[in-house]
Order: structure tokens, then sequence, then C-alpha cells
């Protein structure tokens, strides 16, 4: 079929075609020889739209209209290529750049886009690049109307790609009725920019028209702010906007606005009451904006809302009255009206403080502190005074109340006592007596402020019916401690009630009604040791001895230890200084008492006091007793001490040879630093007798746990008694000594390191042990137990077999050669030139001296007489 009608109707070939001449109307064709492959191609694929793209590719660098007439061609062909529109508008564009936009060529241009869009309406690019070339073109009207047919023409899901550039459009013309109602539109498709289009109302100064967008935004509560501002921002705003331009903002009601602000943002409200004022301020109405900052300082709630309140108002005052001094006007008017705004502006601060407290008081009214300031504030104001202290007692609710309620009504009792008005004081007191307090203190406090106010007065009667009205038992008794009964059924076990009657009894009351108070608190289980203590002496003045004693007992029956510690003292002390060795026998039963179950803690004091009570009463032997018990008794840092004590009453009493026991007993029980210097005591002692061998081996017991590395005086001291009473064996027997516990401390660092090192180890085992799995852990330990002792073994020190201490059959220079080379720091003492033999002995001359009479104390006497 196609054969047939090739064969009768041939195709022409190029050359015909390029021979043809064009028909009117129609472009002539000019083809190089370059250009005939692609046209042949084109013929063999019109619709290719490759095709025609490498023959536009292949003519891009020639001119212009051969370009151009490819375009038109294929766009002929495929007008619905958005690829050749799209870069044969861009060609078209680029032709043109640069030119001026009344050149003709522009519009050729335009045209050309008007064409390309009958087939790409829908394509959002062609309309951009379109509506950008127009603006390019300063086609005011054009540009307007191409944006509209866009927006008309592409879907709606596409408009976001237009208005962007359109409201760009419209903001860079001074036509603002034009931009607000594209922005009217726009915002009909996005609401949540509502804050732009503000900011050019703003900025055109549609100041109105931004009041209403402003609050159509602020009561949507789930507007969410471009800006990231918050509704209170967006609020604050709206205020400032409306505030500072009250003639250009008339649509909207600017009282109700803010006032409602006000109330929806409480941590604000100082800003807002400031912006309202300004309001008024700026509009011309000064006492209306006077009205605004009054109300607004009676309402705050915040210290930080009055500050900016107040300051405020005072910068509004200030600037009143500087504009009425510069004013020219002189009349009496104007004068009188300058005189009345000086005096309006002195009264405010005056009213500073004050008005600061009812702040503060709005803020809590329950805070007995401010209305105590509140009634300083009054101060000279009689009725103002009463009228503070009557609405105080009257708002304060005692189970809300900061501070103490009670001295409110105690104050409101002393204003009355202070203009000599004791029966109005006498009924607030009585009132206060019946309020319910939380805190039993509370009542109690107004009793014995009551008591005190009849004491200042000298009506000491009525002190004394008060405080016995006080401490009367109700009818249904209750605990002290049951919150669930009101206090004025606990009251009478208040201490601080009882301890005030006691002292009233004792100044103006008989001594029976005293000691019924004291025994009444005892019954009550209520005294302290303090008031047992004032009891005892209240009974000692009066000369009932046996009555204080018993008092203290029953104080000891009351109380545990450590509370019971300072009425035994005083008990112990008193009986002491009332009997002294009379009652021997009860005073030791006493104390024996008080030790039974007395804490170390407070032990030393009592056992020094019973020891002096033996010393001075009772036999040397039970104070030597005592002072042994109080040696395991005390605490173990107090047994030094107390050792010591007990050494000097033995060596007073018995002389210092009895006390050899106590050292050594000491020596065993006293740490190691404290024992050290006991050791030394001793050691001293023992010279000082001229026991030399037993000082020695003080010494010698002593060294074991002094290491010369850190107790160098030890040695030293040691070193010098050897020099002074000893001999070249007994120097050598020290230094020996020395070396032994150097090595045993040495061999205690070792072992130490040595563990540290066994446990970072890898344990070695044999086969069998690889075997089951690891070495046991009882071989474990056995190896390291092997390695521990081989190496403290090793690190023990070796003697020379050279260094002798009992001479031999080797020659004296052998032996000085020896003596040398095993201790270089021993001391040298010459020889006799004869040889001696081994069982020689030196013979030491021991020279004697008279031991004076003071060393045997009391037993030297006895001895005399004996004799």
């Amino acid at each position: 079929m196609w054969s047939g009608l090739t064969t009768e109707k041939p195709k022409k070939s190029i050359e015909q075609q390029k021979l043809k001449m064009p028909e009117k109307g129609q472009k002539k064709l000019m083809f190089e020889e370059d250009d005939l492959p692609y046209e042949e191609e084109i013929l063999r694929n019109t619709y290719a739209v490759k095709c025609w793209l490498r023959y536009i590719e292949h003519k891009a660098d020639g001119p212009p209209a051969a370009l151009n007439l490819i375009y038109e061609r294929s766009l002929k062909e495929l007008p619905g290529s958005y690829k050749l529109w799209y870069n044969y508008l861009r060609i078209r564009r680029r032709q043109v750049k640069g030119r001026v936009i009344t050149d003709p060529g522009y519009e050729d241009v335009n045209n050309a886009f008007e064409r390309a869009l009958v087939f790409m309406h829908k394509m959002p690019r062609i309309w951009l690049d379109y509506c950008q070339f127009l603006i390019d073109q300063c086609k005011v009207t054009r540009t307007r109307r191409t944006f509209d047919r866009a927006l008309t023409a592409l879907p709606i899901t596409q408009h976001h790609r237009i208005w962007p550039v359109y409201l760009k459009f419209v903001r860079s013309h001074p036509l603002h009725e034009t931009a607000v109602r594209a922005y009217r539109r726009y915002l009909k498709l996005c609401p949540e920019n509502a804050e732009e289009y503000i900011e050019y109302l703003v900025s055109i100064d549609r100041l109105d028209e931004a009041g209403l967008r402003m609050a159509d935004i602020v009561n949507q509560e789930d507007f969410v702010s471009k800006e990231g501002k918050s509704n209170h921002q967006l609020w604050h705003d709206l205020c400032k906007l409306i505030c500072k331009n009250p003639t250009k903002v008339t649509s909207l009601k600017v009282d109700p606005i803010i006032r409602g602000g006000i109330k929806r943002f409480t941590d604000e409200r100082g800003k807002l009451w400031c912006s309202l004022a300004d309001f008024s301020i700026r509009s011309g109405h000064f006492e209306k904006a006077r009205n605004v900052y009054e109300e607004a300082i009676l309402t705050v709630t915040t210290v930080r809302d009055f500050t900016q309140v107040f300051d405020a108002y005072a910068q509004f005052e200030e600037s009143m009255i500087s504009a009425k001094m510069e004013s020219d006007s002189t009349n009496d008017e104007d004068e009188t009206d300058l005189e009345l705004r000086m005096e309006r502006f002195e009264e405010l601060m005056n009213r500073r403080p004050l008005l600061l407290n009812s702040v503060l008081l709005r803020q809590n009214p329950h805070n007995v502190h401010e209305w105590l300031k509140r009634v300083k504030l009054y101060e000279g104001k009689s009725k103002e005074i009463v009228d503070t202290f009557t609405e105080a007692v009257q708002t304060v609710d005692p189970t809300l109340a900061t501070g103490k309620l009670y001295m409110l009504w105690v104050e409101f009792a002393k204003f009355y006592e202070n203009h000599k008005q004791m029966m109005e004081a006498d009924v607030i007191f009585e009132k206060a007596t019946k309020v319910g307090y939380i805190k039993v203190d509370d009542l109690a406090g107004v009793w014995c402020e009551w008591a005190e106010m009849a004491l200042r007065h000298d009506d000491f009667n009525k002190a004394l019916s008060l405080m016995r009205r006080a401490t009367a038992a109700p009818s249904r008794k209750a605990a002290y401690h049951d919150k669930s009964e009101p206090v004025q059924n606990r009251v009478y076990k208040c201490l601080k009630v009882w301890s005030m009657y006691a002292d009233l009894e004792e100044s103006f009351g008989t001594f029976k009604t005293t000691k019924a108070v004291y025994d009444r608190i005892i019954d009550l289980r209520i005294a302290t040791p303090q008031i047992i203590i004032n009891f005892g002496m209240f009974l000692e003045e009066n000369h009932y001895f046996e009555e204080a004693f018993k008092a203290y007992e029953k104080g000891i029956g009351l109380f545990k230890w450590p509370n019971v510690f300072d009425v035994w003292n005083m008990y112990l002390t008193k009986f002491i200084k009332r009997y002294g060795g009379k009652k021997l026998e009860r005073a030791r039963d006493l104390f024996e008492q008080c030790l039974e179950k007395c804490p170390a803690k407070f032990a030393k004091a009592l056992y020094l006091l019973y020891a002096k009570l033996e010393e001075d009463h009772g036999l040397a032997r039970h104070a030597m007793a005592v002072y042994d018990r109080a040696t395991k008794a005390v605490l173990p840092e107090e047994q030094y001490e107390v050792y010591n004590i007990y050494i000097k009453r033995v060596a007073e009493v018995y002389g210092v040879t009895h006390t050899r026991p106590i050292y050594e007993k000491s020596i065993e029980v006293l740490a190691e630093d404290k024992s050290r210097d006991m050791c030394l005591r001793f050691a001293d002692l023992e010279r000082k007798l001229g026991e030399i061998d037993r000082a020695r081996a003080v010494y010698a017991h002593c060294s074991q746990t002094c290491d010369p590395r850190t107790t160098a005086p030890f040695w030293q001291k040691w070193k010098e008694f050897e020099v002074q009473h000893g001999n070249e064996d007994t120097v050598r027997e020290m230094l020996r000594i020395k070396r032994s516990v150097q090595a045993t401390y040495n061999t205690q660092v070792n072992f130490m390191s040595a563990q540290m090192l066994a446990a970072n180890k890898t344990p070695s085992g044999t086969v069998s042990d690889l075997g089951t799995g690891g070495l046991d852990d009882m071989k474990l330990l056995e190896q390291r137990a092997q390695a521990m002792a081989v190496e403290a073994e090793d690190d023990k020190p070796k003697l020379k077999k050279d260094i002798l201490f009992v001479r031999g059959d080797a020659s004296k220079e052998q032996l000085a050669e020896a003596a040398r080379t095993a201790n270089p720091e021993e001391i040298n003492i010459g020889e006799d030139d004869d040889d001696e033999s081994e069982d020689d002995v030196d013979e030491i001359q021991v020279q004697k001296k008279q031991v004076p009479s003071e060393v045997f104390g009391s037993l030297d006497k006895g001895e005399s007489e004996d004799n």
C-alpha cells in the first residue's frame, strides 16, 4: 500500500526543494551543506523531538534568525513539546537581553509567550518566566493581568509557586490598594502568613486594617506564628500598635482588648496597664490616664508589676508638671493648677510604701509580718491603726498564716496599753485566747504576754491568776501532740506557760504554792533537766536540803542518758558539798548508781569527782580503785589523760615505785603513739631510780613498735641512754635490735609488694590442670603463698660470718676488721692487749648513790618507824 503511494507520488529530493520558489507569504528556506543530514533525518522522523534537538544544537552557533526558524518549524510539528517551548523562549529572551524595553523585539517575544501558553497553560514555569519578563519590561497592568491569568489557569496546588513572585511584584510598586487586594486574595489560600500582610500594612501606614488583622490572629487559639512568636508576644504587639497610634486605629475598641489581655496574661499585667494608660495619654485624655494608673496600682499583685506601673505613673505626673511649668501662661488659675499637681505628685511619692505593702498583702493576705509593717506605716494615725488591726485579725486564717499569728493580737493589745486603755487591752487578750491556733506555743505566748502586761503595771495578783487560768486542766484531757484537739485543751501541758508560772510563784508566791507548781510540772512529766535543777536550787535556797535531793531523785527517774548528766552532776556536787564524808556510804551508792549506765562520753568527770570524794573523805585504796575503773570506762582518746592523773595520784600517795604496774598496764592498753610516750616516761623513771636494766628492758619492749624511719627521736633517746649508762655490748644489742626492727618493717612492705605482684601475674599450672579447665582455687593460693614465702626469705638480712659478739680463736686484728665491716656506725671501744678466753667476763664498777626519801612517799615513814 505504502509502496504504491510512493510510486505514484515520489518524494522530491532536497535539491528540488531547494530550487523550488517559495510561495507568497512564506519564508524562504536557505540550507547549507551541513544541514542536509539533519533535514533528511527530520523528513524521516518529523515527530521525533530528539531529531529536532540535534538539529537545533547543530545550529546553536549560527545566526539567530535561522535558529528561530528551526524552532518555529519544530513547534509547528510538535506544539505540545514543553522542552522545545522552554528552550525556544529562553533563547528568545536571551536574544533581546540588553536592548531598550521599547525595542519591537520584546513584543515578538511576548507574542511567542502567548503562543506558547496556548499549549503550555498548565506549566507554572512558563507563566513565571513570562511574568518575570513582563516585570522587566515595566508593564505593570499587563503583568498584573498575566499573574491573574496564571492563577486562573493553574491548578490550586501550583499557586504557591506564583504567589511569592506576585507579592514581590505588587510590593515593588507604590500601588498600595492593588497590593492590599492581592494580599487579601493570598490570605484566603495561606492564612498562616497573616503576619507578612500585617507587616506590609504597617509599612504603608494602614494601621487600622493591621490592627484588625492582628486582633483576628490573636483570637485564633490554633494560630502558629511563622516568626516563632507566642500568643503572648502577639498580644503585646497588638497593644503596642493600638496604644501608640490611637488616632489611626479606629475600628478596634482598645479598652476592652487590653483589659481582656490583663485578665488573660496575669504575669504581664504591669506592661498592659501601662499600655492602656499610654493609649489614654496619646489620645489626650489625661484624667482618664490617671484613673487607669490608680486602678492599676490598686489591682496588681506582684512587686514587679507595681514597680512598672508606679514608675510610669510618676513619670507621667512629672511630665505634666514640666509641661505646665514650661507654658507661657501665668494667670492665677494656672498657678493653682500647678500647685495642685505638685501636691498630688508629693502625695503619690509618700503613698509608695503603703501601696507596696498593699501589693504584698494582695499576694498573701495571711502574712502577719506585712500586716505589722502596715501598722508601722500608719504610725501616728490611731484610727487607721485600729482599722488595720481589725482587718488583719479578721482576714488572717490561722491555718494559712505566715509568721506568728499571736504577735498580731499581742501588738493590738499593746497599742491599747500604750494609750492607757487597759480594759480594751484585756478584751483583745481575751479574744486572742479563743483563736484556733495551729501550735500550742502560740496560745502559750498569748497567756505569757498577757501576764507580762500585768507585771508591767505592778498587778502581780492578776498575773498569777492568769497563769492559774492558763495551766488549769480542761474538763476533757488531751495529749499535747494530739492535733485533733483544739490548742485550748492542750495548753495546760505547755512547758512555756508552766515555766513562767513557776518564776512568778518564786517571785511573788509562797514556798508552798511554788513547790506545788514544781510538783505539778513533774507529775505532768513535762519537766526538763533545767526545771529539775531550778527546783532543787529553790529548795536549797529555802534550806530544804533533803527535799532538794528528792527533787533530784525524781528528775533522775524522769530522764535517761545523756539528758540526765546535768541532773546527776548537780545532785552529786550538792550532796558532797552538803554532807562531805558524813554520809560516805550513801554517796558511794549514788556514784555507783550513776556510773552503772553512764556512757563513756560523760564518765571522766564523774569518775574524777568520785575519786576526789574517796581521797578527801574515804580510803586511798578506794580512790586508786576508782582511778583504775576510770581508765577502762572513759573514751579511748581520754585514757591517756586519765592514766596520767592516776599515775600522779599513786606517786603522791604510795610513791613512784608503785606506779610501775600502772605504767605497764597503760603501755598495753594505749594506742601506739601514746604507748610510746608512756614507755619513754617509764624508762626515764627507772633510770632515775637507778634501775638501768629495767629501763633498758622497757626500751627494748617499746622498740618493737617503733619503725626507725618514722620514730627517729625514740632511737636517739635510747642511743643517748646507752652511751650514758651502757657499754659496748649493750650498744651492739641496741643496734642489733634496731636492724631487726628495720628488717621486720621492710619484710612487711616487701610482703605487700609480693602480694600485688602475684595478683598481677598469670597463674601457671600442669597439663592436667589445663585439661580440667584451669587451676583450682586452693592450688592457686598455695602457689601464691609459696612465692611470697620465697621472696620474704630472700629479703631477710643475712648475717655475715665475720661479725661475732663472742670472742673466739681469731686474732684481735681480725675481730676489729670484722667489726668495722659489719657495722660502720659501731662505737669503737679499745680492748686489752692480753688475749682473753671465752669464759672471761668484764667487771663493771657500779657506783652507788643515795636514793631520795621522796621516792618512797608515805612508805618511807613506815619503814623508819619500823627501824
